[in-house]
């Protein structure tokens, strides 16, 4: 340890890199949280849209697989 430049150079580099992980994870959580806000968003949309096709189904008069009467 007879200089002590390079041993505080390379905690300054050490202490950016830490700065810059600390930042990239805050970023990586906050577009996480979005996507799981977004996801909930499209699953309740699909279960909506779910129950309106069952509903819309259990409207129609007859049977779903009849064919035209053509046949």
């Amino acid at each position: 340890m007879s200089d002590p430049k390079p041993l505080s150079d390379r905690v300054d580099a050490l202490e950016m890199r830490l700065t810059f992980q600390d930042e990239t994870i805050e970023t990586l959580n906050q577009t996480i949280t979005a996507q799981w806000r977004q996801i909930d968003a499209l699953t309740r949309q699909v279960t909506e849209l779910r129950e309106r096709l069952q509903e819309a189904e259990g409207n129609t008069a007859g049977p779903i697989d009849e064919p035209p009467p053509h046949y």
